[in-house]
């Protein structure tokens, strides 16, 4: 939980207890949760999956959150009810927030949590550790000005307020929503804003699961519990994720339902499966050999603890539930998380058609792109927040959109975005289904591909006609072509299972790491059958 056994923890509430564009279809789901919000809302349990770092690296605890959607923050310590436009709130405690004060809770609005950026259309589709420092920084300024001036909530690391901001850059969030009343939730502000928000942890007794376990059973008496025997006498986040799950499915009144946001792909380091505590010992060599050995009469115990009462797969939850409203955004189970044969058929599709357009062995170069743009890279944020990264090696320069509001975008490289779009799919589709974004976020991943596709050979078809009129000879053309290395189109207008998709032509310049020396590609290879003699025209990595 945030690097620690378990997360931070505190003196719950009161003394008493209390009774367009590529991102069009994620921006309609945000919208449809903020109309909702207005009549029937949610509050939600957050199961955030495992840190591969510190403590968690051998614990797997994951770290527990509360979702609202009727709920805002009027400052990170104090509630309101939502106005028209918003799209709601996480609630999370830890062991050191790190602000000025000693708070117990910080309350931030869900995109800030999610993505670091107000607007849904503007989130990041790259994630690096340097874009996410930014988009701390920039939350810092914008919300924690009166609540974070000492120097250590300044710039250590340790400041978990850091992790409350674009949380899916670093792991992958799953959110367990059950409908609430308006009544139930004006009970809950007022009851927060009028009590003191004092920071008492205690790892054992009062962590993050057990602030979650308390706000869901003001709502639902006893809804979410904790599993002393599986978790060794504590609360973990998988058990109240596990157990609040049991109530919404006992109560079909309750429209039980699971949203899953997935670690977006880069370079950070990818988070981990959230595990029980038998249930790591039964999957970790590392603890259970130990355990064997000097108490080998435990492990049947452990066992058969774990397979009898502690299984429980988020993910299969949300292939089961997932999150869909008809009031603004519809569809099916298998529209909305895809199903396994939906995603073997898409992998398969890319593969073969970068197979018969003469680029199999590919894929390693699209590996390490996200490694090289962040190496040559410098990023920034405008306005908006919506990431930018300006590379420039050996004299050569661009600058490519890296948020879903600006990959397309006219200031954005062509050649690079076209190489960025196909290294992102690329990695959704190499990816376990945790690891996977929903299908309605992947086909506009595709859309986007396709629109860069075409932009992209507009852009060398235009230059490289321009090279060919200046050249002095026919001679001199012909090395240019020569030069070509990865030409490639996107049928348009076709589904992804159909579209024919090539590997791009990476960066103008054949020396930077983002494009390194290839072999030259012959144009009966590199373009459909049925293209005209006059369209299959190659290109050169070079362009200027």
């Amino acid at each position: 939980m945030s690097g620690q056994v378990l997360c931070s923890v505190a003196s719950f509430f009161p003394s008493h207890r209390l009774g367009f564009a590529s991102a069009l279809p994620l921006a309609l789901l945000f919208f449809q949760l903020a109309a909702a919000s207005r009549a029937s809302a949610d509050v939600g349990v957050v199961l955030n999956e495992s840190l591969d770092e510190d403590f968690d690296r051998i614990s797997s605890t994951g770290h527990s959150a509360v979702y609202f959607s009727r709920i805002c923050p009027e400052s990170p310590v104090k509630l309101r009810l939502c106005r028209p436009g918003e799209f709601g709130s996480i609630m999370s405690n830890y062991i050191n927030i790190g602000e000025d004060e000693s708070y117990e809770w910080n309350i931030v609005p869900l995109n800030i949590y999610l993505y670091g950026v107000e607007d849904p259309r503007n989130r990041p589709l790259f994630a690096s550790n340097k874009i996410k420092r930014l988009l701390e920084e920039r939350y810092r300024g914008n919300y924690l000005r009166a609540y974070c001036t000492t120097e250590a909530c300044l710039t250590s690391s340790k400041s978990e307020w850091r992790e409350m901001v674009a949380a899916t850059m670093i792991r992958g969030v799953y959110i367990f929503a059950v409908s609430t009343s308006q009544q139930q939730d004006q009970q809950l502000i007022a009851e927060f804003n009028n009590s003191a928000n004092r920071n008492h942890f205690n790892g054992v007794t009062r962590n993050c699961a057990d602030f979650t376990k308390h706000i869901i059973n003001a709502y639902f008496p006893h809804a979410a519990k904790a599993d002393y025997l599986n978790d060794f006498g504590m609360t973990s986040p998988k058990a109240v994720a596990r157990t609040f799950t049991h109530y919404g499915l006992r109560h079909p009144e309750s429209n039980f339902r699971v949203m899953h946001f997935a670690q977006i792909p880069g370079i950070t380091k990818r988070s981990r499966t959230v595990r029980s505590g038998t249930e790591q010992l039964f999957h970790s060599g590392k603890l259970l050999v130990p355990m064997a050995l000097i108490s080998y009469y435990t492990v049947p115990v452990v066992t058969v603890s774990y397979f009898t009462t502690a299984r429980f797969n988020a993910q299969k939850e949300f292939e089961r539930h997932p999150a869909s409203r008809s009031d603004v955004l519809s569809g099916t189970q298998e529209e909305i998380a895809g199903t396994h044969a939906d995603w073997k058929r898409l992998r398969k599709s890319l593969d073969s058609i970068v197979a018969e357009n003469g680029f199999g062995n590919d894929r390693k170069h699209r590996k390490r792109f996200f490694k090289r743009l962040d190496e040559s890279g410098t990023p920034s944020l405008d306005e908006s927040g919506a990431a930018w990264m300006d590379i420039t090696v050996d004299g050569w320069s661009a600058r490519v959109g890296l948020a879903a509001s600006n990959v397309l975008a006219r200031g954005s490289d062509s050649a690079l975005c076209y190489e960025f779009l196909l290294a992102r799919v690329d990695h959704i589709l190499s990816s376990p289904a945790r690891g996977r974004e929903t299908m309605i976020e992947f086909n506009q991943d595709w859309a986007s591909l396709e629109r860069a596709s075409a932009r992209n050979t507009l852009e060398k078809n235009r230059i490289t006609l321009a090279k060919a009129q200046s050249a002095p000879s026919p001679e001199g053309r012909g090395q240019s072509a020569a030069r070509e290395l990865r030409p490639g189109t996107i049928t348009p207008g076709r589904s992804p299972a159909h579209s024919g998709v090539v590997a791009s032509a990476a960066t103008r310049n054949p020396s930077s790491p983002l494009c390194p020396q290839r072999a030259a590609t012959s144009p009966e290879s590199a373009f459909p059958r049925d293209s005209r003699p006059a369209d299959r025209i190659q290109f050169s990595c070079d362009i200027s």
